[in-house]
């Protein structure tokens, strides 16, 4: 199985929706923090996945590829498409 990274911040409702759907599908992933250096890690993230704009939270990662945030990973399991994504 792939490994899913995502990277949110403490005060975030759709990090910890991100997370308990990943719970409720027995997924285990890595958790970033970036709430003490928000907008470096931001920036970061931007620049390294070419994001234009201003860059939200949470950013999703499985595998090498991003997913996006919780709108793309809940759309990827509603239809069936994470699970093949992963390879599970």
């Amino acid at each position: 199985m792939k490994d899913i990274v995502i990277y949110s911040v403490d005060y975030c409702p759709y990090c910890k929706k991100a997370e308990m759907l990943l719970n409720e599908k027995g997924l285990s992933y890595r958790k970033i923090d970036i709430t003490e250096n928000e907008e470096e890690y931001r920036n970061q993230l931007g620049e390294y996945y070419g994001i234009k704009g201003r860059v939200t939270v949470p950013q999703i990662i499985i595998g090498e590829k991003r997913i996006g945030g919780y709108d793309d990973l809940k759309r990827l399991n509603d239809n069936g498409e994470l699970d093949k994504l992963l390879g599970i």
